[in-house]
């Protein structure tokens, strides 16, 4: 497939995603009721599912959704994983990083972003905002990797979604960075593609929300890296970390 053939095929499958989107930015019932008929038969958990906000030990918490996750086969991902990918990092995190779905690497790992962008992405926080990764939390909207890294489908979407509000609610950390279009569009509840809303503030249950460039785009796009050190400048500034070099 020539690059032209695979921008086509990429905005036409990010096209039939926004379709299915509500106004707020998630999937329409209709759509994971169609999507439903190749899927297992099992209902998307509900926040009532995972109980109420923790409000003591985050750890605990975290582990908490994981034993809800269990086995997951509550859309038709879990036929071709090998690994359900939870996310990993420190459940007192000031920061926390939300992707789309593991890639090859992290479903033969089950670790979060460890791959080649996962790589560019430890670069971002450690040489960036001079943080150590172990000092973030990082996950995906998907806990499964999508056939061949396709685009994640709305009844994916929606049956993952509650474990990634828990961890949220369980963490509470002061900033959120959306990786890429799918990560800015679910944190923010919007269909403004990505290229709109980062360099943008926004806000998610009361957290402060960075929406920026995916570290896979910035691979095939290095002169985008430019507009992520301008994001992450943004991101020391809500944590109220003083800037490198003593600025700000």
């Amino acid at each position: 497939m020539s690059g032209r053939e695979e921008v086509l095929a990429d905005l036409l499958a990010h096209g039939r995603f926004l379709e299915s989107l509500s106004p707020v930015g998630v999937p329409r019932p209709s759509s994971v009721a169609e999507a439903g008929e190749s899927a297992p038969q099992s209902s998307a958990p509900s926040l009532a599912d995972l109980g109420t906000r923790p409000a003591e030990d985050p750890a605990a918490a975290l582990a908490a959704v994981r034993e809800t996750i269990g086995d997951c086969r509550r859309c038709k991902l879990w036929s071709g994983r090998k690994t359900i990918v939870y996310g990993q990092g420190d459940p007192h995190a000031e920061l926390m990083f939300v992707g789309e779905a593991p890639g090859a690497d992290e479903d033969e790992q089950g670790l979060a972003f460890v791959g080649r962008a996962g790589q560019l992405l430890t670069d971002i926080i450690e040489k960036g905002l001079r943080m150590k990764r172990s000092e973030v939390w990082i996950g995906n909207i998907l806990k499964c990797r999508p056939p061949q890294n396709r685009n994640p489908e709305p009844d994916e979407v929606l049956s993952c979604q509650p474990f990634l509000e828990r961890q949220i609610d369980a963490i509470r950390p002061k900033v959120i960075v959306g990786l890429g279009k799918f990560g800015g569009q679910w944190l923010l509840k919007t269909a403004e593609p990505i290229s709109r809303i980062r360099g943008r503030v926004g806000q998610y249950r009361g957290v402060n929300v960075v929406p920026t460039w995916h570290p896979a785009y910035l691979l095939r796009n290095p002169a985008a890296k430019k507009d992520v050190w301008e994001d992450m400048k943004t991101v020391l500034r809500l944590l109220g970390r003083p800037l490198p070099g003593g600025r700000g």
